[in-house]
C-alpha cells in the first residue's frame, strides 16, 4: 500500500514541476469547471518549503535526478528571499529553510546550502523577545496585535535553531529554542492534553494574558492542526534536548488527538466544532500527527506500555489517508491529499489541497517504507 502511494505521489510532484517551472503551489484556487487545484506563484508565502521538501523526499526515496535538480534549482530563490527580507516577518522561517537549505545540506552536503540555513537561523533569532522569553510569531517587534503573541506552530520552526546549534556549537541557538519550547509547554498545553492555538503576553513585562485562537473554532477549543504541531514539535524538542517533559507532553497530546478522532480516523478541523453535514475535515492535521507518532515510536522506550496504542493508531490513520483521502486514481490531481483545511472560520481553503498536508503525508509514507526521516534533525 505504501509503495503504491509513494509512486503515485512522485508522479504528481514531477508533473507539477514540469507544468509549473520555477513556481510554487499556494492555497488554493479553482479552475473554471470547479476542479480543485493549487494556485501557482512566487516564493513569497510561508509554505514554499513543503514543496521543495517533497522533491528531496522523492529523490532520497527513488534516486531520480530530476527531483535533485529541481529542488537544488530553487535554492537561489530562497537566498534572494532572505537577502531581500521578502515576507519574512514571521516565525515560519523554520518551515521555509529546514525543508530547502537544511535538506540540501543533509542530502548533498552542499556548503552553500548550509551557509544559507545558518543565515536563516540568525534571521529567526531576531524574533526572540527577551521580556517574554519567546519567539514572536507574526509581525514586526512592537506590533500592537501580535507583538506579545506565540502560536503552537512555532514548535516545528525550532528545529532550524537546534540544527544551527549542532552545526556551530553556539549555545544561543539551543537556549532560545529550548526556552521557547518550555514556555509553549506551560501556556499552550492544557492539563487534559488539549491545546490553545495561540497565547498572548504583555510586551512590556512578559506577564501572561490569555490563551486564544486564530484559526480554530473558538478561543477555548482545540484546533486539530495546532494539536498536531504540538505532538510532532514536542517530540522533536525531546529528541534535541532529552528533556522528559517534552516527551510526556507529546504523548499526552497524541492520546488526546487519537481519542477524539471520528470513525474513519481522520480529524475534523477542530475537535470542538459542531459536526454536521459538510463540516470540514483536516487531512493535513492527521498527516502531521502520523509523522509525530513515527517520531514518538522511535524515541519511546521499547517497554513503554503506550507503544502498541500509538502504533495501532498510526496504521489506522495512514491506511485511511491512503484509502479515503489520497488522490490515487485521480491522475490529473495536483495535490496528494483531499479534504484539507486552512482557515475555516476565515473562509480560506475550507476543503482543499494543503501543501503541508501533502508534505507530511509523503514524509510519513517514505519513513514507514524506507526509514527516510525528513529534514527536522541530523
Amino acid at each position: 500500500m505504501w509503495q503504491k502511494a509513494i509512486e503515485d505521489a512522485a508522479g504528481k510532484i514531477k508533473r507539477n514541476a514540469v507544468r509549473h517551472p520555477g513556481l510554487f503551489p499556494h492555497i488554493v484556487g479553482q479552475s473554471a469547471n470547479g476542479e480543485k487545484r493549487y494556485d501557482w506563484g512566487a516564493n513569497e508565502d510561508w509554505i514554499e518549503g513543503f514543496y521543495t521538501g517533497m522533491m528531496w523526499l522523492c529523490y532520497e526515496y527513488g534516486g531520480d535526478g530530476f527531483f535533485r535538480e529541481s529542488a537544488a534549482a530553487q535554492l537561489d530563490q530562497y537566498r534572494h528571499r532572505l537577502e531581500k527580507h521578502i515576507s519574512l516577518d514571521h516565525h515560519d522561517i523554520g518551515f521555509l529553510y529546514s525543508l530547502s537549505a537544511v535538506a540540501q545540506w543533509r542530502v548533498l552536503k552542499d556548503e552553500k546550502a548550509r551557509e544559507l540555513a545558518l543565515q536563516a537561523a540568525d534571521k529567526l533569532l531576531l524574533r526572540w523577545r527577551p521580556r517574554i522569553g519567546a519567539i514572536q510569531a507574526w509581525g514586526p517587534e512592537g506590533d500592537p496585535e501580535n507583538g506579545g503573541r506565540i502560536i503552537i506552530d512555532c514548535l516545528l520552526n525550532l528545529p532550524l535553531l537546534y540544527w544551527a546549534h549542532l552545526q556551530t556549537g553556539d549555545e544561543k541557538y539551543y537556549d532560545i529554542a529550548y526556552r521557547h519550547a518550555l514556555l509553549s509547554r506551560r501556556f499552550l498545553v492544557r492539563g487534559d492534553g488539549s491545546s490553545y492555538h495561540t497565547f498572548y503576553f504583555n510586551q512590556e513585562n512578559g506577564n501572561a494574558i490569555r490563551g486564544g485562537t486564530h484559526q480554530g473554532y473558538q478561543d477555548g477549543s482545540t484546533w486539530t492542526r495546532g494539536q498536531a504541531w504540538g505532538i510532532y514539535g514536542f517530540a522533536l524538542s525531546y529528541r534535541y534536548t532529552r528533556d522528559e517533559r517534552f516527551l510526556d507532553t507529546s504523548k499526552r497530546m497524541a492520546r488526546y488527538f487519537i481519542e477524539h478522532l471520528p470513525e474513519d480516523d481522520v480529524a475534523y478541523w477542530d475537535f470542538d466544532a459542531p459536526v454536521e453535514p459538510g463540516t470540514s475535515r483536516d487531512s493535513s492535521a492527521s498527516a502531521i500527527v502520523a509523522c509525530g507518532l513515527l517520531e514518538l515510536l522511535e524515541l519511546m522506550d521499547e517497554r513503554d506500555p503506550q507503544r502498541a496504542y500509538f502504533a495501532d493508531a498510526l496504521q489506522r490513520m495512514m491506511a485511511s489517508l491512503v484509502e479515503n483521502y489520497s488522490t490515487i486514481g485521480m491522475p490529473d490531481a495536483e495535490g496528494l491529499l483531499q479534504h484539507g483545511s486552512y482557515h475555516v472560520r476565515g473562509g480560506i481553503g475550507p476543503d482543499d489541497y494543503m501543501i503541508w498536508g501533502d508534505y507530511y503525508y509523503l514524509e510519513a509514507l517514505v519513513r514507514m517504507s524506507k526509514g527516510i526521516q525528513g529534514y527536522w534533525y541530523e
